[in-house]
């Protein structure tokens, strides 16, 4: 399987890199900072300098061709304002989709984030930063273009909302549902929960509503993925 992982530098992407290369997937990490080329290497990916905030579709294009499926882990990160939050979460989400539908990618993964639903409808939570905020918003955004497009046949198309997240070591057991109190969850169990998804057989279909909620639990992470892939039984 050949991947192409957007924010290849990131804390979950660079544990997933990890996985992937260890499993003999040829992995394409795409970074906008040279200074990272390095490091995405040494992961065991082929890195792509590709700055998704002013790259165009052709640019991104490129780095994705021959890709099996591709993956947003990118983010604006700690101590970026409110413009970016727009630009990478949601903007940078939907020009790599652009990117994969013009290569005919298949499979699409996007790290999304726990929460979102609190903005759905343009509400404003009490008490809650500005900034974040208008990160639970980019990330909102980016999620309703990508369904749309999965729900139109661009791709195949997980939704994957990880709740707080952690540097515990993964434990390799997780919480996978539709919908989930709120709690946290490893960073080493959000790229397991990943590479599962990348390896499924097939995800589910739009109208089975392809997103899930991420947190710490008890059900080993293969498991919990082929349980929460089993489309619902015929009413």
């Amino acid at each position: 399987m050949i991947v192409a992982v957007a924010g290849a530098h990131g804390q979950v992407a660079h544990r997933l890199v990890r996985l992937l290369a260890a499993s003999g997937d040829e992995v394409v990490g795409m970074v906008r900072n040279p200074d990272h080329v390095a490091d995405v290497e040494a992961d065991g990916a082929r890195a792509a300098v590709v700055d998704l905030e002013t790259a165009s579709a052709d640019e991104v294009a490129s780095a994705v061709r021959g890709a099996d499926a591709v993956v947003f882990a990118a983010g604006a990160g700690a101590g970026s304002g409110e413009a970016r939050k727009d630009t990478v979460d949601r903007a940078a989400a939907v020009l790599l989709a652009d990117a994969a539908q013009a290569e005919g990618v298949r499979r699409y993964v996007l790290v999304s984030s726990y929460g979102v639903d609190a903005v759905r409808d343009g509400a404003t939570p009490d008490g809650v930063d500005p900034v974040f905020v208008a990160y639970l918003r980019a990330k909102l955004a980016a999620e309703a273009e990508l369904l749309r497009r999965a729900a139109s046949g661009a791709f195949e198309l997980a939704v994957l909302r990880p709740g707080g997240l952690t540097d515990s070591p993964g434990t390799g057991t997780v919480s996978l549902e539709r919908s989930l109190p709120r709690g946290q969850v490893s960073r080493d169990d959000v790229a397991a929960v990943v590479a599962a998804l990348l390896r499924a057989p097939a995800l589910l279909p739009p109208e089975e509503d392809p997103v899930l909620e991420l947190m710490a639990g008890d059900e080993p992470v293969d498991a919990a993925v082929t349980r929460s892939l089993t489309p619902a039984p015929a009413a």
